[in-house]
Formats: structure tokens, C-alpha cells, sequence
């Protein structure tokens, strides 16, 4: 696999004449969504006051125009930016995951099945919407790993009917394989109920998660300290999380930056980073030629596919049975 300094030679050796073509895109771009914004906005309110004057409408009403005006408002600009996103992610996102690793497949309308992301169990309760993009599968010295910008929501309804949508999920999706079959299920989750309510309230409200498995004490004070472990199996839960292997999650998720869940089940583990938005979206209203920019996309894909050194997956610690 490349490194980061390798990636980002190619990034501007390669690809920088692309992204100056695509430069001038945006440019065009961000002007067209201004102009067009400007004048539906104009249109909107136009319309509400005339409506207004002739109905009388209260402010539940004006609450529901303003969710159609959002809504129609990001269908419009999604259109706006479709094709200058197919063309930066075919020309700039699949050559620097070819040139990552040219055993790697990408599909930018695909997403990790929402199968796998309910097999994980890495967040309880069911999921109404499943959307995402940016799909890269393959194998790499023997680990077989997918992984995807996933966005996972759930729906609710209040007493009138009126629907709106939560997200359970949003951020890179790993799953990856772990070289060997668990009996059980083991869950490590960020640990938000000691760092809320303290070590013994913490510790008491986590011990009864009537949702979860059961709670696995572990002897590292730092990886406690920062997740919560919860299986079906305690001893294989111990046998999987090995001090070296906690250190190695520790350090994989101060480099992330974000928060990271992680599941051991069946012959798979699997890795939710949660970043709140798509990764490998184009910017429309920055510079694509802004180093910052260019390296965030540079290091997302080497940390999604470093996993497999990060975490030791390709050493044969384990055999599966």
C-alpha cells in the first residue's frame, strides 16, 4: 500500500491538471447556485405572502412551508451538483484509490449493505433509511475489506402523523476480516455514561443496558477509560481485546480524530467512524486546490484501507474454527 507522501505526489503530479479543470467547474458552479438560490428564495417568500394575504394561514402552517421550502431547496441544490460530483469523484477519488491499491474496486453510487451494518450491532433499534455512496471492496495481503460513507436514519411520527427523521449513523463504515469465526458477539462502544455520570453511577448504568449484552471488565485503564466493552462470551471477549490490541484501537482512533465503534462478529470486524457528513464529497464553495482539502481526502482513504496494518488484520493471530 502507498503512504500519505506517496499518495499526495500523485495527488498533485498527477491529478493536478484535473483539478484545475474542475476548479473552473466549481467556480461556475457556486455562481449558478447563488443565482438560482437568490431567485427561489424570492419566488418562495413571494408566494407565501401572497398566500398569506388571501388565507390567513397561523404559524403551524408557516412552520411546514419553511420544511418545504428546506426540502425543495436541497433537491434543487443536489441536482445543481450532481454531474460536478460524478466527474470529480471519477476523475480524483477513483484514480487515488487505484493508485492506494490497485486491487481495489470503486463504485460511487454503491454503499456497505445495510445487512452488514445491522449484523454489526454496533447501534440498537431499527433502521427506516439506509442511503450512501462511495463504495471501495477488495482484498488486500489476504484481508478481505469493504468499506463506505454510510448514513443510517430512523423514522418517528408524532400524534398528528407528521413524520421526521433521526440519524442513527453517519460517517465511514469498515467491515473487514478477522482471520477467524467468534462463537460470540463483542461490542466496544464509546464509553459517554462513566464520562457523563462518573465511575460508579457510570459503571451501574452500563452493567443494567437492558439493550446490550453483558458488560466485559477489562484491565486497561486507558482503553476503560474511553470505551465500553459489552459480549455474549466474556473469556473469547478477553481473547479477542488483548492489551496490544486495545493499544492498537486506542492509537487508531486519536488518529482518526473522531468517534470509532467497533464489533467482532462472525468472521468479520467491523468499524463505524462517525464524521457526521459524506467524506469524499467535492467542496463547492472552497478552493479544490487548497492543500487542507486535498489532503483530507489523501489521509480518509489511507486511514479506511490502513486499517488492515493499523489493527494487524493481515497477521495470522488467530485461525479460523
Amino acid at each position: 500500500m502507498k503512504s500519505v507522501s506517496e499518495l499526495t505526489d500523485f495527488y498533485y503530479k498527477v491529478l493536478y491538471p484535473t483539478l484545475g479543470k474542475l476548479e473552473k467547474e466549481r467556480k461556475h458552479l457556486r455562481y449558478r447556485i447563488f443565482l438560482i438560490g437568490f431567485a427561489y428564495t424570492f419566488v418562495f417568500i413571494f408566494t407565501v405572502l401572497a398566500l398569506q394575504n388571501a388565507f390567513l394561514f397561523g404559524l403551524d402552517f408557516f412552520a411546514f412551508l419553511f420544511v418545504v421550502y428546506l426540502g425543495i431547496g436541497t433537491f434543487i441544490y443536489k441536482l445543481l451538483i450532481k454531474d460536478y460530483t460524478h466527474a470529480f469523484k471519477d476523475a480524483i477519488i477513483h484514480p487515488l484509490i487505484t493508485e492506494l491499491d490497485n486491487r481495489l474496486s470503486y463504485v460511487h453510487l454503491f454503499h456497505v449493505s445495510q445487512h452488514l451494518f445491522e449484523r454489526s450491532e454496533l447501534f440498537v433499534g431499527r433502521i427506516d433509511r439506509m442511503s450512501g455512496n462511495d463504495f471501495v471492496h477488495g482484498e488486500i495481503e489476504g484481508v478481505k475489506i469493504e468499506f463506505s460513507d454510510l448514513h443510517a436514519e430512523k423514522r418517528h411520527k408524532d400524534s398528528k402523523g407528521r413524520e421526521t427523521w433521526s440519524t442513527v449513523f453517519h460517517g465511514l463504515f469498515i467491515v473487514a476480516d478477522f482471520n477467524k469465526t467468534f462463537h460470540g458477539k463483542t461490542i466496544v462502544l464509546q464509553d459517554t455514561a462513566q464520562k457523563t455520570f462518573g465511575n460508579v453511577i457510570g459503571t451501574w448504568l452500563q452493567s443494567n443496558n437492558i439493550v446490550r449484552d453483558m458488560l466485559v471488565k477489562l484491565d486497561d485503564i486507558e482503553f476503560e477509560k474511553k470505551f465500553v466493552v459489552y459480549g455474549s462470551d466474556q473469556i473469547e471477549a478477553r481473547y479477542i481485546l488483548s492489551h496490544s490490541l486495545m493499544q492498537r484501537i486506542l492509537a487508531f482512533e486519536k488518529k482518526t480524530k473522531h468517534p470509532v465503534y467497533i464489533s467482532f462478529v462472525g468472521h468479520a470486524i467491523h468499524i463505524a467512524i462517525e464524521y457526521n457528513r459524506d467524506l469524499f464529497e467535492p467542496t463547492v464553495f472552497s478552493s479544490l486546490l487548497d492543500y487542507n482539502t486535498a489532503m483530507e481526502y489523501v489521509q480518509t482513504l489511507h486511514l479506511a484501507i490502513g486499517i488492515i496494518e493499523e489493527l494487524k488484520l493481515n497477521q495470522k493471530l488467530w485461525s479460523k474454527r
